[in-house]
């Protein structure tokens, strides 16, 4: 087990290194820095007065390992358009995005995986079809309509839950449910086709033929081995809503890590953008290994391959 964690921590470190090389040719190589942080009235003056101030003049290799270097100790530079440094910026929104996630993630879960074991249980009936029409409508629904809406009828007709902000745990309620809901559809699904596959197996005939009681065989039995998949399907659901939601977080005015996106993009905010995308993918990196050494746990076959 200890040569597994140490080889997938291995391979997440060299992919988040990969991670931060695209992500600093992306925002330096491609584009100007300086030119597009001065904006279109800005004066060759200004440009370059931007390019001395940032390093922009610096060869890219340099301004390369300086900003990994710093980024290794805590410094993602300082913002042009805030004027803080980028690494207080999300330390003040981080926790939002990390409250929201986290019950979402909850959310989707709990409500996915029991569906999904329901349609398996009982497939073809009422229940297995009011199951797949959950599914349909997390998957078809847009996050900023159904966000309208649950703020017009649970906040605005029927004032249960605060419209916007982060004053009160209620305020992160009728985010959950849009991100949460849209999480469902691939953890459901994953969970009722797992299920489905491990009943019709040799060994549950075999446990149904023992007599045992029916609870141990669903859950026990056929959940455990059926679950593998669905943690993977639900750490990649995680690191989206994780990563925070641009859309949702701007409807219901959360000032986390997905706003402070949408706000460095529009004010082309380098520094800012290169540490809010290099955050987003060490949550998809972080919980993709997280998945593994679960799924490791859970079937130990994993570790051979």
């Amino acid at each position: 087990m200890l040569q597994f964690l140490v080889r997938r921590t291995a391979l997440a470190v060299l992919v988040a290194l990969c991670v931060s090389i695209i992500t600093f040719v992306l925002l330096n190589l491609t584009i100007d820095p300086a030119l597009a942080m001065a904006g279109e009235d800005a004066t060759d003056a200004d440009v370059q007065a931007l390019r001395e101030a940032f390093g922009f003049d610096r060869p890219a290799h340099v301004r390369y390992l300086s900003w990994l270097g710093n980024v290794l100790m805590g410094d993602f530079g300082v913002s042009p358009y805030f004027g803080l440094p980028v690494s207080e910026l999300i330390l003040d929104r981080l926790p939002v995005t990390l409250t929201l996630g986290a019950l979402s993630t909850f959310f989707a879960v709990a409500l996915g995986v029991p569906l999904g074991v329901l349609a398996a249980i009982y497939p073809n009936t009422l229940i297995d079809r009011l199951s797949l029409s959950v599914a349909v409508f997390g998957q078809a629904i847009p996050n900023f309509w159904f966000s309208l809406v649950l703020i017009i009828l649970l906040a605005v007709q029927f004032p249960i839950f605060p419209v916007s902000g982060t004053a009160s745990l209620a305020s992160y309620v009728l985010p959950t449910i849009v991100l949460g809901t849209n999480a469902i559809p691939p953890i459901m699904r994953l969970t009722r086709t797992g299920m489905l596959d491990v009943l019709s197996s040799d060994y549950i005939r075999t446990a149904w033929a023992k007599g045992i009681r029916p609870r141990q065989v669903f859950f026990k039995h056929a959940l455990r081995n059926a679950i593998v998949p669905v943690v993977a399907v639900a750490a990649i659901q995680a690191a989206n809503m994780f990563g925070g939601s641009i859309v949702v977080e701007a409807v219901f005015a959360l000032h986390g890590i997905g706003m402070l996106a949408y706000e460095s993009i529009m004010r082309s905010d380098i520094p800012t953008m290169q540490a809010v995308i290099l955050i987003f993918s060490l949550f998809f990196i972080g919980f993709s290994a997280l998945s593994d050494i679960i799924n490791a746990y859970l079937d130990p076959r994993i570790k051979v391959s």
